[in-house]
């Protein structure tokens, strides 16, 4: 019999870090191929997005209706995420909040930011900062950059609430706001301006022990060319700013429709980077038959691509967002789980878009009732999302393998590999009273947190975790 302890995953993440160096703002660290704790486990991240009301910043001026009501971020809702097996937060923050005059950055606003930190954190949560925008800014899209930093002037201000997403994206006013922003010469100066407030962001939270780092700009409408030099600017003001932090960094926004980018031509020019695309493999298409008639190697070629991508970029590899509308059927359960498996496989962290949603399609773990503005779980969604899984693996994995409906996972590591920290595993709720670990097909014993599903295990060969 082995005895364990249980512990929470930040609380983990600060223990003494390798080489001697000081850990409490550096809790997860690259090692070119996988994310690594202060104990040198390799950590495999299953996060949640949540736009969070105050944060998610679609409030407009001028008498104009807000573009949608965003839900808040209650200790209720953090503690339910950790009890579900999230162990991410990405938490979306906008320019326009942060900087809505030009050089002068609201307060009140990065408060609201740090209440959501604490929140998660709280929970026993990490979280990554998403410098988030959808059509470039809320005055012409639905987030994003401050009204000053829209160049050419728009000719028209929005607002809600919002129908048609799907046309600003493609708006006149939309796509050339993104061609001055990501223009070589940055003749506006707008790289210069989003650099140096990235740069004041990354310094508010680089010593918050529960930040593990921030995504430079979420799914950046431009070419690999503009990007790549975009990126190096970027991420050289967070690692100056932040030098313990990630270097989050997503592909162009094509890929998303794509599922595929050219094979990067040399590492990531910033150390400590995470690449950090998004899978959403067939979701968005107008016809749909592709997406109900998908097969698990269909969907294997994306997120098998995406790990090639980030091998060549020579960092490991986070989703940073994966979902599907909350249909209740085969397709987008199969889909989903397929997702569950793959991310597995190759050995990807991700985050699941997302937590609550009563605008645009409702998607999320909850319906919202409007009439009386409660939310309740969906059960299907949560058996999606909510899977055993590796949170902690105490050596190189070699393998891991999961089944469709995420009751059960076997982890090999390289032989030589292990760690002196154990592994941690996850093992959700409805599958408590039903699951064994087994260590080289010998069952052991390891207790389960029931507040947060975790266990401690030992096992240096192969570890299988499912029904007895």
């Amino acid at each position: 019999m082995i005895t364990v302890r249980v512990l929470g995953l930040v609380a983990l993440a600060l223990g003494a870090c390798g080489e001697g160096e000081p850990a409490r703002s550096r809790p997860l660290w690259s090692d070119g191929v996988h994310l690594r704790d202060a104990e040198g486990r390799v950590a495999v991240l299953r996060g949640i997005n949540a736009r969070v009301a105050g944060v998610f910043d679609v409030e407009l001026d001028g008498g104009r209706v807000a573009l949608e009501p965003i839900p808040a971020l209650a200790p209720a809702d953090c503690a339910r995420m950790r009890a579900l097996g999230f162990d991410l937060l990405r938490l979306p923050i906008n320019w326009s909040g942060i900087e809505p005059t030009r050089g002068r950055d609201d307060d009140a606003y990065l408060a609201r930011v740090d209440a959501a930190i604490a929140c998660a954190a709280g929970a026993g949560m990490l979280v990554l900062i998403d410098l988030h925008q959808d059509a470039y800014s809320k005055e012409i899209g639905e987030d994003g950059a401050p009204l000053w930093a829209i160049q050419p002037p728009p000719t028209m201000l929005l607002e809600g609430p919002l129908t048609d997403l799907g046309e600003r994206r493609l708006s006149a006013q939309v796509q050339d706001a993104f061609r001055t922003f990501f223009a070589p010469d940055d003749r506006e100066g707008l790289q210069a301006a989003f650099a140096a407030m990235l740069a004041r962001v990354a310094a508010r939270w680089a010593n918050e022990p529960a930040v593990i780092g921030f995504e430079l700009f979420n799914e950046p409408d431009t070419g690999s060319a503009e990007l790549e030099r975009f990126h190096t600017r970027a991420g050289e003001a967070v690692r100056a700013a932040a030098p313990e932090k990630l270097v989050i960094f997503e592909p162009p926004a094509v890929r998303n429709f794509t599922d595929f980018i050219p094979t990067p031509k040399s590492p990531f020019p910033i150390d400590g980077a995470v690449y950090a695309p998004h899978i959403y493999t067939y979701v968005f298409y107008p016809d749909q038959q592709p997406f109900e008639r998908a097969t698990f190697e269909e969907l294997e070629a994306s997120v098998r691509g995406a790990r090639e991508e980030a091998t060549a970029w020579r960092t490991p590899l986070l989703i940073g967002e994966f979902g599907v509308a909350p249909i209740d059927d085969e397709p987008h359960t199969r889909w989903m789980q397929a997702q569950g498996q793959l991310h597995d496989r190759y050995f990807a962290s991700s985050a699941f878009w997302l937590w609550k949603e009563q605008s645009q399609g409702g998607w999320g773990l909850f319906d919202h009732d409007a009439a009386s503005d409660s939310w309740s779980e969906r059960p299907h969604v949560v058996a999606w999302v909510s899977r055993v899984r590796a949170a902690r693996i105490g050596g190189t994995p070699r393998s891991v393998e999961s089944t469709p409906p995420g009751d059960a996972i076997r982890i090999e590591i390289e032989p030589g590999s292990g760690t002196a920290a154990p592994h941690v595993i996850y093992v959700p709720e409805r599958f408590a009273g039903s699951t064994s670990i087994r260590c080289d097909g010998v069952t052991i014993e390891s207790p389960r947190d029931p507040a947060t599903g975790l266990c401690e295990v030992r096992c240096t060969g192969v570890l299988e975790v499912g029904p007895r």
